[in-house]
């Protein structure tokens, strides 16, 4: 299906006889913009058919705001992904983006949705692969989609709404977000609504057409979900073995990979299927059939509690040289099918940092845009804009050129929330930046809460804690004390955007590096100055901070330079085992269970009280 005729519409949303759910409430903004008389275009996009649920506003063509319901509810991915719970919209996420603009409900032209019941009904009556192994809950998913612009119409709105196809919404969440007038746009990540894994497109104007697929069961994403369950991971676990194949060699596994997956003629890949039992891998408790590894590994799988050996390293090491090569062929062919110069990457996959840095830096693209929610949280973005452009017609919107898209608070939220708890002390810094640059100097951890909360999955200075870079023990400190995780999780720095040059080798500059969506190497002389954020293979998944898009955070990184020579600080996201924060109250928790030295929010130092019980 062409992607420049997908977006299907239903005038009256909520006539569909698909019985209604639980009814969700909108608290609503008494203050009101009305489009009527301010000529505004209000399109919400929405995503939560499967996972990663969010909610994004877009006026005019230009992304106002956006969140993930994670950030709220503070349930992992918003929500379990479940045959019974497609309907179950991200409510707060959908509230903060309304009360943003000061609308209601009623106060929208379009609703869009990132999933299409009538591709997935369609897959189902040819009789298709699909991973549906159980007939009786695809039929439950079916009957509880339309469940959806039923609840909008319960609550006043009375357009049109859209469903937009999973991987239609993937690519025009990176092709419409950046500023090309032209792209080849590589959606890669486990499956859409049609049962492909993998969808190639050409972006041109307000466009997309879709030029090539790769339909389920092969599947790169689904092979990501069985390793990280056959290395005693979750099924949400690929960012854990991305870290963990850098300590490892590929080559003890790569014979087996290639038995596995491999590339076909003229762009695609294909999959040893009969082995990968994708359809058998089970969210919650995390479990699947990995017999088909165990075969061609020669290796039985991990429990959670078993140490990680050098086998396992191998493992994830093959794993990920397998994933650089399928992208890389891919690239190349798309680059040949579209004739354009520029890459858009999106889907799960395009989190993986080094596939990207493979498929741009040794592919022939001179340009490359992945926006920073890549993943299923970023397709309430690419429905919203898909619908803008290519349903409209419109003239596309700006580049999306930063991930500051979330809830801010004022000085009076967080200053009442942190004088309701008599166990910190906090004053207003006398000189913010240089103070935190000082107190990171001295080898403090620093909660930092700042502005707009990032959108997706990485922590870009806003709900970050950040650190030393110098100090190599940091990261143990950090992983262990603070973050209780895994010992090879590698931390990132955020590096100011015009010193990345003088600390990495980067082959062709883009604007991905800036979402910790790239891995660089680093340049050895500097080795020795960066040990915290160095990871085992020398490389770094680095932030290039930019003085425009986030001033206060170059200010801060800008001072612990002067003071150190290091234009780096060590940045991973603010939270510990649970959701990033979101609120000042998320943050005050997350502080007082964890061992962060400082809490650095709106312009307040805050330390924790000495406890008198130990005096």
């Amino acid at each position: 299906m062409s992607s420049n005729t997908a977006g299907r519409c239903t005038a009256r949303p909520g006539t569909c006889a698909a019985p209604a759910t639980a009814r969700i409430t909108f608290r609503m903004s008494t203050i009101s913009r009305w489009r009527r008389d301010r000529k505004l275009m209000y399109i919400l996009g929405i995503n939560s058919a499967y996972h990663e649920s969010s909610a994004c506003l877009v006026q005019d063509g230009r992304v106002v705001v956006a969140a993930e319901e994670e950030r709220f509810n503070r349930v992992k991915h918003g929500k379990q992904a479940r045959a019974d719970n497609p309907d179950e919209l991200p409510a707060n996420a959908i509230r903060f983006c309304l009360d943003s603009a000061g609308i209601t409900i009623a106060d929208l032209d379009h609703v869009t949705c990132a999933a299409d019941p009538d591709e997935i009904a369609a897959v189902r009556a040819a009789g298709l692969p699909s991973p549906w192994n159980n007939p009786d809950k695809q039929e439950l998913f079916l009957n509880t989609l339309p469940n959806i612009p039923q609840q909008f119409a319960q609550e006043g709105f009375g357009g049109p709404f859209h469903w937009v196809p999973h991987h239609t919404a993937h690519a025009a969440s990176a092709y419409f977000a950046s500023d090309f007038p032209d792209a080849a746009t590589l959606v890669v990540d486990a499956l859409g609504d049609d049962a492909f894994s993998t969808r190639m497109y050409h972006g041109r104007g307000n466009q997309l057409t879709n030029v090539a697929d790769i339909r389920y069961p092969a599947s790169i994403g689904y092979l990501w979900e069985l390793c990280s369950v056959f290395l005693g991971f979750g099924v949400y676990d690929a960012a854990k073995v991305m870290g963990l194949a850098a300590y490892g060699d590929p080559t003890r596994y790569t014979a087996a990979f290639d038995q596995l997956a491999w590339t076909t003629d003229p762009g695609g890949f294909d999959m040893a299927t009969d082995r990968l039992k994708f359809a058998d891998i089970l969210y919650y408790p995390p479990s699947a059939d990995c017999s088909g590894l165990i075969e061609a590994l020669g290796l039985e799988p991990r429990r959670p509690e078993d140490p990680l050996l050098d086998v396992h390293h191998d493992v994830a090491a093959a794993l990920q040289v397998k994933t650089n090569e399928l992208v890389l062929h891919m690239a190349r062919h798309l680059h040949t099918v579209t004739g354009s110069t520029r890459l858009c990457l999106a889907g799960g996959v395009a989190l993986n940092c080094v596939a990207n840095q493979v498929a741009f830096e040794d592919g022939p693209f001179e340009e490359l845009y992945v926006q920073p929610a890549a993943h299923d949280g970023g397709l309430s973005v690419g429905s919203a804009l898909h619908v803008w452009n290519a349903v409209l017609g419109n003239s596309r919107g700006p580049q999306m050129r930063h991930a500051y898209w979330g809830p801010s608070y004022s000085e009076d939220e967080i200053e009442t929330e942190l004088s309701a708890h008599p166990e910190l002390v906090f004053e207003r810094a006398a000189d913010f930046e240089r103070d935190i640059a000082r107190l990171l100097a001295e080898g403090m951890v620093i909660g930092l809460f700042q502005g707009r909360m990032e959108l997706g999955p990485r922590a870009l200075g806003n709900r970050s804690i950040i650190a030393d870079p110098r100090r190599r023990e940091m990261r143990d400190v950090l992983n262990r004390k603070v973050k209780h995780r895994e010992y090879f999780r590698p931390l990132a720095p955020s590096v100011l955007a015009e010193a990345v040059p003088d600390w990495f080798e980067v082959a062709k500059p883009t604007s991905a590096g800036d979402f910790m969506l790239m891995a660089y190497p680093a340049r050895p002389e500097r080795y020795a100055q960066m040990g915290a954020v160095l990871h085992v293979d020398n490389t770094c998944r680095i932030q290039a901070v930019r003085s425009d898009t986030n001033p206060r955070f170059h200010r801060i990184i800008a001072e612990f330079a002067a003071l150190t020579g290091v234009p780096m600080v060590l940045n991973t996201s603010f939270n510990d085992q649970e959701p990033i924060i979101c609120s000042p109250q998320d943050a005050v928790n997350t502080f007082l269970k964890t061992e962060i030295d400082y809490l650095a929010i709106g312009p307040y130092l805050v330390r924790k009280a000495p406890d008198d019980s130990t005096g």
